[in-house]
Parts: structure tokens; sequence; C-alpha cells
């Protein structure tokens, strides 16, 4: 698979303060990469040493094949991490156009890129009437003019309304199924569980996690159980090393699992040991679940 970006043991330190401790991770071609964490994990400042804004402190990062420089990769790279920054006085076109003669590209591009993030209609609409949401997606749109092979983003939905939301979400998935990668930095779970392939999970500029968002934990996911028989099932599933912990509230029992196991085949087994059950249901951990148990003591 195709390397985009390799990140080694990258270290970045504000006096006292360590922002970034000893982080790897590699990001390959076609996929969406979400940095996940609460706002001062690291995010932001790991963006900002990759696109060469802030300098790191030790351990170092390559682009592409790792021979090509930075300044020249960054060439193929497309970023947004600050607000747009657009002439409130000109129209969405023609701020456009100046980022095409800053970046070399040609002005027969500005359309494609506005059809592709839903402003063509408003391409002659001045930058001040736009919504903070639109203002966002014409961001979107000059970031990629230059045809990127990623795209990195930084809270890309901060400060939008659900509308807003559900537009860039569903144009993250646009652009990434055109082939672009994307690589996002987000503090919310939804967004990283609804966009992403793959998420890196930060805290206190620590890694906790890499790989992909289906198997943030080695979760096999868990069942809800009810029975008369409540103290023998417990007594069961307590001594049964295919599951790993257990949760009782009331009459209610939760069982995850160390391995994979349907409910058919569990409901097999208990009413051959004589439990017969009133209720089961079968349940995967959402994202929020899995997160909490990564930062649980830690």
């Amino acid at each position: 698979m195709e390397t985009i970006l390799t990140i080694n043991n990258l270290t970045k330190k504000f006096g006292y303060l360590t922002a970034v401790k000893d982080l790897s991770f590699t990001i390959n071609k076609g996929n969406v990469y979400g940095i996940l964490g609460p706002n001062g994990s690291g995010k932001s400042t790991t963006l900002g040493i990759v696109l060469n804004v802030v300098n790191k402190t030790a351990g170092d990062f390559s682009w592409f094949d790792g021979k090509t420089s930075t300044h020249d990769a960054l060439k193929k790279v497309g970023a947004i991490i600050e607000r747009p920054n657009f002439y409130p006085y000109m129209s969405a076109y023609q701020n456009l156009k100046l980022v095409c003669k800053i970046k070399g590209v040609e002005y027969s591009k500005i359309d494609e890129k506005l059809e592709l993030v839903g402003l063509l209609e408003r391409k002659d609409s001045k930058f001040s009437t736009y919504s903070l949401g639109m203002k966002q997606r014409l961001a979107i749109a000059s970031a990629l003019l230059n045809d990127p092979e990623i795209l990195i983003l930084d809270e890309p939905t901060n400060g939008l309304d659900p509308q807003g939301i559900h537009q860039i979400r569903s144009l993250i998935k646009l652009i990434a199924s055109n082939g672009t990668t994307i690589l996002l930095a987000s503090h919310l779970l939804d967004e990283v569980e609804k966009v992403c392939s793959h998420v890196v999970v930060l805290r206190k500029g620590e890694k906790l996690y890499s790989g992909r968002v289906d198997e943030m934990t080695s979760s096999h996911g868990f069942f809800e159980l009810k029975t008369n028989k409540h103290d023998e099932l417990v007594s069961f599933l307590e001594s049964d090393t295919k599951f790993s912990k257990l949760k009782v509230e009331g009459e209610l029992i939760t069982a995850f699992l160390t391995e994979p196991m349907d409910a058919s085949t569990f409901n097999k087994l208990m009413f051959e040991k004589g439990i017969t059950l009133s209720h089961l249901v079968k349940r995967k951990e959402s994202l929020e679940e899995q997160f909490l148990q990564l930062t649980d003591n830690k």
C-alpha cells in the first residue's frame, strides 16, 4: 500500500509542557484518518509540525516515498488548519482566482471544485454573504484546487449548525470516494465514527491507539441477558473464559465477549445447561464505549 505520511517518534515541547510525546503512525493512500482526542491532546500541534508551521523538538516525519523534501511534498497537500481567510468584499470565484495564482493552478479548476462543494450557483456572491458552513466548504474547494493527494482538516465542523455539520461530513466522504486521502483532527467521537476508516487516539500528546476504527479495541461485543436463574447464570459467566467482564444491574446482566460468538450459539449453550433466557440481545460497543475503555486508568 502506498504511503502518504510517516511519523516517527515525534516530540514537541513548549517549555515545560510536552504537547506531543514520542508519536508514531503511518498514513496510507486512499483512507480517511482521524486524529481523535480532547482539546489539548496535541492534535493541532501534530498537524502543524507535518505542515512545517511548527518546529518539532525531536523525532522525524517523511512525506510520500521519504525522498521528497517537505517543501515539494506540500505542493501535493491541501490543508485547512485555521478559519477560512478570504476577502469578504470579493466573490467566491474572485477569491479562488487569487488562490489559483498563488498555487499556479489553471482557472478552469475553479468551477469544478465549486461544483464539488455545492457552491457553483453562489460563485458570484460575496464571501461576506456566506453562512459559516458555506465559508468552510469554500475553504475546502480552495484546498482542493491543486488536486492534492491528501487533504488535511483541523476540526472541520467546529461551530457549525447541524445542517452545516452534515454537509461537511457528506463532503468529506465524497472527496474520499474520489480517491483523495484525508487526515482530520477532531475531538468528536461521533465525527470519527461517521467519516473515518482509521483513527489515532491521542491523550496529553501520547498515542493510545492507532488502527482501523472498527478494530479500535479487540471487542467482540457483549450480550445483555435476563433469566429467572440469575445467580446460576452469573456464576457460569464468571467461570467461562469466553467472557472478560460482567456488569450486573438489577435483573440485567451484561457480559463482554473475549472471542466471537453469536446469540443463537449462546442461547443453545444456555439451554443445554438448563438456563432459559427471558432476554438475550447481542450488541457491539460504540466507539464511545471503546474510547472510554482505552482512556480508562491512564
